[in-house]
Protein backbone atom coordinates (compact mmCIF):
# COMPACT_ATOMS: atom_id res chain seq x y z
CA UNK A 1 0.00 0.00 0.00
CA UNK A 2 1.46 3.21 -0.86
CA UNK A 3 1.14 6.64 0.34
CA UNK A 4 -1.32 7.35 -2.22
CA UNK A 5 -3.83 5.19 -0.71
CA UNK A 6 -3.32 6.15 2.69
CA UNK A 7 -4.21 9.85 1.65
CA UNK A 8 -8.06 8.16 0.02
CA UNK A 9 -9.78 7.56 2.99
CA UNK A 10 -8.84 10.66 5.27
CA UNK A 11 -10.98 10.32 8.83
CA UNK A 12 -10.65 11.74 12.26
CA UNK A 13 -8.15 8.89 13.86
CA UNK A 14 -5.13 9.06 11.24
CA UNK A 15 -4.69 9.18 7.34
CA UNK A 16 -3.50 5.49 7.93
CA UNK A 17 -6.19 4.08 10.00
CA UNK A 18 -9.80 3.49 9.90
CA UNK A 19 -12.44 4.89 11.63
CA UNK A 20 -15.28 2.20 11.75
CA UNK A 21 -17.57 4.72 13.10
CA UNK A 22 -17.69 6.88 10.13
CA UNK A 23 -19.69 5.25 7.42
CA UNK A 24 -17.47 7.60 4.45
CA UNK A 25 -14.46 5.69 5.65
CA UNK A 26 -16.17 2.60 5.89
CA UNK A 27 -17.33 3.12 2.08
CA UNK A 28 -14.23 4.38 0.91
CA UNK A 29 -12.00 1.12 2.59
CA UNK A 30 -14.13 -1.20 1.68
CA UNK A 31 -14.46 -0.23 -1.97
CA UNK A 32 -10.37 0.23 -2.38
CA UNK A 33 -9.80 -3.37 -0.72
CA UNK A 34 -12.78 -4.74 -2.22
CA UNK A 35 -14.82 -6.33 0.25
CA UNK A 36 -17.85 -5.23 2.32
CA UNK A 37 -18.22 -2.59 5.06
CA UNK A 38 -18.89 -5.65 7.49
CA UNK A 39 -15.70 -6.84 6.82
CA UNK A 40 -13.92 -3.74 6.98
CA UNK A 41 -15.53 -3.72 10.68
CA UNK A 42 -14.71 -7.02 11.72
CA UNK A 43 -11.23 -6.65 10.51
CA UNK A 44 -10.66 -3.85 12.71
CA UNK A 45 -12.26 -5.53 15.94
CA UNK A 46 -9.85 -8.56 15.13
CA UNK A 47 -6.62 -6.45 14.18
CA UNK A 48 -7.07 -3.00 14.94
CA UNK A 49 -7.20 0.16 13.06
CA UNK A 50 -4.45 0.53 11.05
CA UNK A 51 -4.84 0.24 7.66
CA UNK A 52 -1.83 -2.13 6.68
CA UNK A 53 -2.78 -4.46 9.39
CA UNK A 54 -6.43 -4.61 8.26
CA UNK A 55 -5.34 -4.98 4.69
CA UNK A 56 -3.07 -8.09 5.37
CA UNK A 57 -5.25 -9.74 7.53
CA UNK A 58 -8.73 -9.60 4.47
CA UNK A 59 -6.02 -11.17 2.06
CA UNK A 60 -5.49 -13.60 3.82
CA UNK A 61 -4.37 -16.91 2.07
CA UNK A 62 -6.09 -15.26 -1.39
CA UNK A 63 -2.77 -12.97 -1.49
CA UNK A 64 -0.80 -14.52 -4.11
CA UNK A 65 3.04 -13.79 -4.61
CA UNK A 66 5.08 -13.36 -8.08
CA UNK A 67 6.42 -16.95 -7.56
CA UNK A 68 2.70 -18.20 -7.53
CA UNK A 69 1.85 -16.07 -10.54
CA UNK A 70 4.95 -16.83 -12.35
CA UNK A 71 4.37 -20.75 -11.84
CA UNK A 72 0.36 -20.28 -12.65
CA UNK A 73 1.67 -18.35 -16.04
CA UNK A 74 3.63 -21.62 -17.31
Amino acid sequence: MGNEDINLAPNATGADRIDSNSDEALRTWAERLNVSQDQIREAVGKVGDLAGDVELHLKGSRSTTNDDRVEAAE
